[in-house]
């Protein structure tokens, strides 16, 4: 990366790769060559407001061990966070006509499911399983929605439950009369209605950390995750979701992610969807 000149700070090939390296150990996300004018963009913002001169100076404000809330800060700055309403429709139309009815068989006697969102971003995904469990799950079950996220920003963005109102532009009328109603203190946004906030849990973690929680859990979604983790974090992340699934447990992948040569645990049932086998 060469030098830039006329930018605010001074941004070097050395501090990207010294943030690249931050990134990954903190998060596990490698960040690729042609990430520079993203990663300035989103920095500068933090170093304008702690009010240090160049990125060098912000990486030792990072590593000075008494920074820890603005460690966050550049945790949430970085990474990335883009998603939608029942974002790759499909999945969610396994869920309701196949997945779910399953389930209620299988689990019967339990009348209990749980589902896990790993990477929940700003909620719009555990929102749209939400809306797919209440217009599917037949009354007096125990279902319970786990949000997870690195960024907290995002999660306290999920957990309101208020958007604008251009986000649910695409959904059909019926869902947006369903479980939408316009914000009466803020103009142009929409929240969620109470009864799909109660079926979700929104949590802070690291998906390369402990996880607090142990399963077995029927159902989880880690949409367009794991693509950014090189291919040992891959397999032990999988690894990972196969030990808190029971077998015949679901797992959810994004479009561009594939199971190649990460887990031989899973078996393709539907469009990157992923089976739990007994192996």
């Amino acid at each position: 990366m060469p030098e830039v000149a006329r930018r605010e700070f001074a941004f070097t090939r050395k501090d990207f790769n010294h943030l690249c390296q931050l990134v990954d150990e903190h998060t596990g996300i490698q960040l690729a060559e042609g990430k520079e004018d993203m990663l300035y963009g989103r920095l500068s913002r933090r170093i304008r407001k702690v009010g240090l001169d160049s990125f060098k100076d912000y990486i030792e404000f990072l590593e000075g061990g008494e920074n820890s809330d603005e460690f966050g800060e550049f945790i949430n700055a970085v990474t990335t966070n883009l998603t939608s309403f029942f974002r790759e429709s499909h999945h969610f139309d396994y869920l309701k006509n196949t997945l779910l009815p399953e389930l209620i068989k299988k689990n019967r006697a339990s009348r209990r499911i749980r589902i896990w969102s790993a990477g929940s971003s700003t909620g719009e995904e555990p929102y749209s399983i939400a809306m797919t469990v209440a217009e599917t799950m037949p009354p007096g079950w125990d279902v319970k929605i786990l949000a997870t996220d690195l960024d907290t920003d995002v999660l306290a963005h999920g957990e309101r439950g208020i958007y604008d109102d251009s986000r649910i532009e695409d959904l059909d009328k019926s869902v947006v009369k369903r479980w939408f109603v316009k914000s009466s203190k803020q103009p142009g946004k929409v929240r969620v209605k109470p009864e799909l906030q109660a079926l979700i849990h929104f949590r802070q973690l690291n998906l390369l950390q402990d996880w607090p929680m142990k399963g077995p859990i029927d159902i989880i979604f880690c949409r367009n995750v794991i693509i950014y983790f090189d291919m040992p974090t891959k397999q032990k992340l999988v690894d990972r979701y196969a030990d808190m699934l029971p077998d015949g447990g679901h797992l959810f992948l994004g479009h561009s992610e594939a199971m190649n040569n990460m887990s031989n645990r899973f078996s393709l049932c539907g469009k990157s969807v992923y089976i739990k086998t007994n192996v």
